[in-house]
């Protein structure tokens, strides 16, 4: 059974409310992490606790334990010169910006208006109820 600290390897699909794909290792490398430090969202962590090797379980998280809900705060209206030069902004453009910790954030150009643009920083699966089928593959 997996326990905190153990290395694994699993295999997943996700899928969204209406039954689309988001994501999945079909065709991949399972996706490897160890347990506990935090490098997975947490639903899905919890969900692989006390799996069996060779176990399936497919599990629906809540968006609080994905990525968390949409916030209006993470929503940032910017004028059109603050854009790379040369750039024609259009909706579901994404561009890089740099966080104040130094990072580097993606945001989605949402609404293009005359003299600005309204850039979303939320993640994409922000607000989110996902569920994932799950595989356990390895465990070291």
């Amino acid at each position: 059974m997996v326990k905190n600290g153990d290395r694994v390897k699993v295999h997943y699909k996700g899928t969204l409310k209406d039954g689309s794909v988001f994501d999945s290792s079909e065709g991949r490398e399972p996706l490897a992490f160890t347990m506990g430090e935090g490098s997975m969202i947490r639903g899905f962590e919890n969900a692989v606790y006390d799996m069996e090797l060779g176990q399936t379980k497919t599990v629906t998280i809540p968006a609080d334990e994905a990525y968390g809900p949409r916030r209006e705060d993470m929503m940032l209206e910017v004028k059109k010169e603050q854009l790379p030069p040369g750039m024609d902004p259009k909706i579901g453009d994404q561009l890089q910006m740099q966080s104040r910790n130094g990072g580097t954030t993606i945001v989605t150009i949402v609404k293009v208006s005359p003299g600005t643009v309204t850039l979303d920083a939320n993640h994409p699966m922000a607000g989110k109820d996902l569920t994932f089928e799950i595989k356990l593959v390895e465990v070291k």
